[in-house]
């Protein structure tokens, strides 16, 4: 049988998931809230969520466990339920989607800044992420996707802890830019030339972007990803900038307008095409349909 990276080396194009967080926010979650706790209290609410985005037409969804890491969980006491608030995310999911679907780890950033410029251990990192990605594992998964990286360095911890606990699932990782005057760089100061280095000499299997900029950004910043790499390239826009309501953040990007511009990403050759903050079912339902009318037509090439 075919894995998901055979398939995406050979230009076959995917559709993931969305936003996690906003659906949580929809269901309950109150800012300041851990999102993990959901895991082990009232993990129906996951079980809703694939069971909606499976519904919409992803075929690649997350789990809950985007600050799932010890250090993180350590801001809320529950570091010492790390492997239980993971392993139960992963149930959750794979309750809803059996095999319909593949099911990715999400990992997140662990919290802290790495030393000298903060004060986190950075072996101290790995073997949390390695705590928390085992857990995981250890339930059963098909990807694992370090997300939202801004420190190329902690996302390179990252990707050493995944292909340490799991050497033979895939590994997608992401990192977050901001558009400058002279280009795309995260918060950290990272290029997208420097995270393609660095990702994937590190071993990651899939690179892109998510977080941090609305669809338009987005297809800037995956044209200079496959202009730097010959992997697999992952995007997950948000549904734009956030604007706050009260305390509520309102997303403006409809599903018709990502559906409408993820066209431009399937053609500059982005092979995982999700969203991020603000996105729904509906907007993936929208850009399934897009993607699925590029697959009866394919001519993306396949990937060395």
């Amino acid at each position: 049988m075919e894995t998901l990276l055979d398939r995406l080396k050979k230009g076959e194009v995917f559709v993931a998931d969305g936003a996690m967080g906003t659906m949580l926010f929809q269901r309950g979650l109150q800012m300041g809230d851990c999102p993990e706790r959901i895991n082990i209290e009232q993990p129906q609410i996951l079980e809703e969520i694939a069971s909606a985005y499976l519904a919409a037409g992803s075929e690649i969804i997350n789990t809950n466990t985007f600050g799932g890491s010890p250090l993180k969980l350590s801001h809320y006491s529950l570091d010492d339920r790390t492997e239980e608030i993971n392993a139960a995310a992963v149930r959750a999911v794979r309750n809803a989607i059996g095999d319909r679907a593949f099911l990715s780890i999400s990992c997140g950033p662990c919290g802290s800044l790495l030393a000298p410029l903060g004060e986190a251990d950075p072996e101290e990192v790995l073997n949390g992420f390695k705590r928390q990605l085992g857990a995981c594992v250890a339930e059963g998964a098909d990807m694992i996707c370090v997300e939202t990286m801004t420190d190329l360095s902690e996302a390179i911890l990252a990707v050493r802890a995944a292909k340490s606990v799991a050497p033979t699932i895939p590994v997608c990782a992401t990192m977050t830019f901001d558009p400058t005057p002279n280009g795309f760089f995260t918060i950290m100061g990272v290029s997208i030339e420097q995270a393609v280095t660095g990702l994937t000499e590190a071993g990651a299997d899939i690179i892109g972007s998510n977080c941090g900029n609305g669809i338009d950004n987005m297809i800037h910043i995956a044209s200079e990803f496959r202009v730097h790499t010959k992997l697999p390239v992952i995007a997950q826009p948000n549904a734009g900038l956030p604007q706050m309501e009260g305390d509520i953040a309102v997303y403006s990007e409809t599903p018709e307008y990502m559906a409408m511009r993820c066209r431009e990403l399937l053609e500059c050759g982005v092979n995982i095409i999700g969203g991020c903050c603000g996105t729904t079912p509906e907007h993936i339902a929208a850009i399934r349909k897009i993607v699925k009318e590029h697959k009866k037509t394919p001519n993306s090439p396949a990937i060395s």
